[in-house]
C-alpha cells in the first residue's frame, strides 16, 4: 500500500504542476479528449465488476465467513482481474485527460505496481480459493485478453 501512496501522490500532483502551473509539456487537445473519453468505459467496467463481485476488498483475503466463491460471470468471463484492468485503463488515461506528458511516468510506475499486485493476488487465490485453479484454466488471461 505504501508503494501505491508514493507513486499515487505524484500522479495526482504532477498534472497540475505540468499542465497548469509551469506548462513544462504540451498535450494535444485530441489526446486530452481521448483520455477523457476513455474514462467512460473504464468506470462502466468498474461498476460492472462491483455489481458481479460482492467480495471485492482492498486487501487480498478470502471471505470465509460469507462463503466466498469464484465469480465467473460478467467481466470475469473475459479476464480474471477485471477491476485491475479497469484501474490500469484509468491510470493510463488520466495523464492524457489532464494534459500532462510527465504524469505518464508515475502512471507507468502505478501500472507496474498493479501488475505485481495482480500476480500476487492470483497466487493467493490459487492457493486459498476453492475452484479458482479450474476457473484460471478456463479464463486464461489476468488483465488483458490475448496478452496477460
Amino acid at each position: 500500500m505504501v508503494g501505491f501512496l508514493i507513486v499515487g501522490l505524484p500522479l495526482l500532483i504532477l498534472p497540475g504542476l505540468d499542465a497548469v502551473r509551469f506548462q513544462w509539456t504540451h498535450m494535444p487537445a485530441v489526446l486530452e479528449a481521448v483520455g477523457l473519453a476513455a474514462h467512460v468505459p473504464g468506470f462502466l467496467w468498474i461498476f460492472s465488476v462491483m455489481k458481479e463481485n460482492t467480495y471485492l476488498s482492498r486487501v487480498v483475503k478470502i471471505d470465509v465467513e460469507r462463503g466466498q466463491e469464484v465469480i465467473t460471470s460478467g467481466p470475469y468471463r473475459v479476464v480474471r482481474h477485471p477491476m485491475y484492468a479497469a484501474v490500469i485503463l484509468l491510470v493510463l488515461c488520466m495523464p492524457l485527460a489532464l494534459g500532462s506528458w510527465l504524469s505518464l511516468i508515475p502512471a507507468s510506475l502505478m501500472v507496474v505496481l498493479l501488475v505485481v499486485r495482480t500476480a500476487l493476488e492470483d497466487q493467493t487465490l490459487h492457493e486459498e480459493l476453492e475452484g479458482y485453479t479450474e476457473y484460471a484454466a478456463r479464463t486464461r488471461y489476468r488483465i488483458v485478453p490475448g496478452a496477460w
